[in-house]
């Protein structure tokens, strides 16, 4: 705690005299019960004074005999509530003035707000409670909050964090819960989105006319919405159900028909779909689950976890049954458990009659675009994908899709950074000006940033198509009158045709515009979360599927000697062409075809790619590849697992990001641990002037030896689990090339590669057992979610640079 001064330091007086102190608390005060804490804190210590809510955070003034003011001082930040982040408490003595009495006083919005929002947060054990007994009068109400829990960043439209400035305003607190919302005593003592059956919100249940589609969907018949919806859902039907940040199209996760047929009306290949258990007990006979995951499934968030599936899964008496439809070639299931009343009405209460007891819980959009959160966008972009609607009339202010968060060495690897961590801000080991970063094309996330803490968005989306760069700009407004920053510098990719960058340059407005390479920014992203200071340089090990590289070709397989202020290439994978773009993606085939032909090998019938590959595609390619037609050079690590994966026989078509590497792994996994003799990279000098790197790895070597095994007759997962052993010992020997040239010791692991754990765990365990320090990130994703934050800083620093 940092305490003003007063004359040199705080007034001192007898410990029975009067004194009276303003007390200041910074951080996630807001919409946290921070204040009822605060009344019933300074009753309890006989203290007298008032507290409120402004754009610095939480003001208190207490006054009463020293002795209790030094202990209101203490216990402030040490007792704070559960939902509750302090950063700062400052005190300053002030004149006496006699209150009798404590009050909490009307929000002040003075000035920019420079507090911190609450994320939403999972409905607590104290309301679930009540939400299950049939005598309290909120039993089976689907809007239960109270100050621990329930919607806050969503419903936020200003601050101070009032209800007249939540999505909340426009439903007047009934006698009851006004009489709650006044009683110091009461858990919902100023609980802001508080609620109950008499004074909404209310939920309403709209079906589609299966005889004529063209119909508006008309309200059902009934008085209780979630009661049909189950019976909607145990018959098969998709719903569209309002959630917290956005719809859900929801379904019975036993159910192939109805989970094949939402795969299929949303165009979503074999991309694996999220599911919503009612306890860990229902899903224990699928997936490993392990300390650190079960603490994320029911802790206050409650995101999405990727787990483990079990090899041979052991069937389970009255176990649920989950459809093949669901994950498909996934190693992993995304688990997560009820995080507000209506999924827990959803799947049931006790003495509820039995409905699915595994739901799917998928983003409520047309693939591609944002989350859909209006009213009647619902019913209109979702016509075609959902039979019924779920909804309510409380507006959602912000879209926030669930969070995606593994767990990797036992700490948690964020895949998306949204609900239930959105806002919260990053401590930045640098000072940054205000400023605003706007991230990448893909999974795309801004960051606003101001002295040492950076503010990064929900998860937003692709920025490929018209809506979402509708949502990136509503993102952007919601953060700025949330954190109070006004950026006076931009940062944005190199890319030239990255939507998210020519946002920036369009918006520029006079400030300064910073444009940060890719693979630096990922770097950087992972040096900041760690708080790493300036001056301390790193070897940035950046393995992605693209970037744009400082000579135009699409880089991926980076190794940079990097800081803040910059950085250089050490070493890359061996450039091999990239014909025609996204269709190779999307045809792992192809990239397989390529890296042969780069390393020297015939396109040999009884090579899987080559038999993947229709004969007339593959005159067509060779054909490309001589005459190097629309062929970017590419150093990409994630088009090279593309290509194994392909050449192993595992994937050659890709209905989704990264599906061909998710299945290598997959493979690999299933290896056993006895993996035989490895494969190896060829390391070479680069020739000087060419690629601006001092070492190239070339793949030949592998690929060399992988064709072999295929000929041997190795199986595809031993293949799989050689590969990630070869990846893993390039990465050692370049950073041993790195240290000994360089003498550097840091090694930051990042880019979407790494979100691979049997390569990151590997990767890591080798460079720790070699002496070096590892960075992985923890606190953003490793992929393009966490690139806006590495432009921050990177831009922070070579504008400073510039300016002096």
């Amino acid at each position: 705690m940092t305490t003003g001064q007063a004359g040199g330091g705080l007034v001192t007086a007898p410990a029975t005299a009067a004194a009276r102190r303003r007390i200041t608390v910074r951080g996630v005060v807001q919409g946290v019960g921070f204040r009822p804490f605060v009344h019933t804190l300074a009753t309890e210590l006989g203290l007298t004074g008032h507290v409120t809510n402004t754009g610095e955070g939480v003001v208190a003034e207490v006054e009463g005999a020293l002795a209790a003011l030094d202990l209101f001082g203490r216990r402030i930040g040490a007792d704070a509530p559960p939902l509750a982040v302090v950063e700062a408490v400052d005190a300053e003595d002030v004149a006496v003035r006699g209150d009798a009495g404590f009050r909490i006083l009307t929000s002040r919005a003075d000035g920019l707000p420079r507090t911190l929002v609450s994320p939403d947060a999972a409905t607590c054990d104290a309301c679930l409670a009540e939400l299950t007994d049939p005598a309290d009068r909120r039993h089976r109400h689907p809007f239960l909050t109270c100050t621990h829990c329930g919607p806050r960043f969503t419903i936020v439209t200003a601050l101070p964090y009032d209800r007249a400035q939540t999505t909340m305003a426009r439903f007047p607190m009934c006698p009851r819960c006004a009489r709650e919302y006044a009683d110091p005593a009461d858990r919902r003592f100023h609980a802001q989105p508080i609620s109950c059956h008499d004074c909404g919100p209310r939920l309403r249940l709209l079906t589609a006319d299966p005889a004529d589609p063209t119909r508006p969907p008309h309200p059902a018949p009934g008085t209780d919405p979630v009661a049909a919806t189950r019976r909607l859902l145990a018959e098969g039907a998709i719903v569209a159900v309002k959630g917290l940040g956005g719809y859900h199209l929801v379904c019975d996760a036993s159910d192939d028909t109805a989970v094949t047929l939402l795969r299929a009306r949303k165009n979503r290949g074999d991309k694996p779909f999220a599911l919503m258990a009612r306890q860990l007990a229902d899903v224990d006979h699928l997936v490993r689950v392990r300390a650190e995951e079960r603490a994320l499934l029911t802790g206050p968030v409650r995101p999405i976890v990727l787990l483990r599936r079990h090899h041979d899964p052991a069937p389970a008496p009255d176990a649920p049954v989950l459809s093949g439809a669901v994950a498909p070639g996934s190693p992993d299931l995304g688990v997560m458990l009820p995080y507000t009343p209506l999924h827990h009405l959803l799947l049931g209460l006790p003495g509820d009659p039995q409905g699915p007891r595994l739901l799917v819980m998928t983003s409520g959009n047309v693939a591609g675009e944002p989350i859909v959160t209006d009213d009647e966008d619902a019913v209109r972009r979702l016509a075609h994908l959902a039979d019924a609607w779920l909804t309510h009339d409380r507006p959602i202010r912000i879209p926030c899709d669930d969070s995606v968060v593994r767990v990797s060495d036992g700490e948690p690897l964020f895949i998306r950074r949204s609900r239930g961590y959105a806002p919260l801000p990053v401590r930045l080991p640098v000072p940054v000006r205000p400023a605003l970063a706007a991230g990448g094309d893909l999974k795309n996330v801004l960051c606003l940033a101001e002295g040492d803490r950076a503010w990064l968005s929900a998860h937003i989306g692709d920025m490929d198509d018209l809506a979402t760069q509708l949502a990136f700009e509503e993102a952007r407004a919601h953060l700025e009158t949330v954190t109070g920053v006004r950026p006076r510098l931009l940062a944005a990719d190199r890319h030239p045709g990255y939507r998210s960058g020519q946002w920036a340059q369009r918006h520029t407005d006079g400030r300064p515009l910073v444009r940060v390479q890719h693979h630096h920014a990922h770097v950087a992203a992972a040096m900041a979360e760690h708080g790493l200071p300036d001056g301390h340089p790193v070897i940035g090990v950046a393995f992605d599927g693209t970037g744009y590289g400082d000579d135009h070709a699409v880089w991926g397989g980076e190794i940079l000697l990097a800081d803040y202020d910059g950085y250089r290439r050490f070493g890359q994978l061996a450039y091999v062409p990239l014909p025609g773009g996204d269709t190779t993606v999307r045809r792992p085939y192809r990239m397989a075809l390529t890296h042969l032909r780069a390393a020297g090998l015939d396109w040999a019938a009884d090579l899987p790619p080559v038999a993947a590959c229709p004969p007339q595609e593959r005159r067509l390619l060779a054909r490309q590849l001589e005459r190097h037609l629309n062929c970017v050079p590419t150093s990409s690590m994630g088009r090279l697992f593309d290509a194994v994966s392909s050449l192993a026989g595992i994937c050659h078509h890709a209905g989704y990001e990264a599906q061909a590497a998710v299945a290598l792994e997959a493979a690999a996994l299933t290896a056993g641990e006895d993996h035989g003799p490895g494969y190896a990279f060829a390391l070479r000098a680069a020739p000087v002037g060419t690629t601006g790197a001092d070492t190239v790895a070339d793949p030949a070597p592998v690929l060399t030896a992988v064709a072999a095994d295929l000929r041997a007759g190795t199986a595809p997962a031993l293949i799989a689990a050689r590969f990630h052993t070869a990846v893993a010992d390039l990465v050692r020997r370049c950073c041993a090339l790195a240290r000994a040239r360089a003498g550097l010791t840091t090694v930051a692991l990042t880019g979407g590669v790494f979100a691979n754990t049997l390569l990151a765990e590997a990767t890591a365990r080798l460079l720790r057992q070699d002496g070096f320090t590892v960075l992985r990130h923890r606190r953003v994703p490793p992929n393009d979610g966490g690139l806006a934050l590495g432009q921050i800083v990177v831009a922070a620093r070579t504008a400073g640079a510039a300016a002096r």
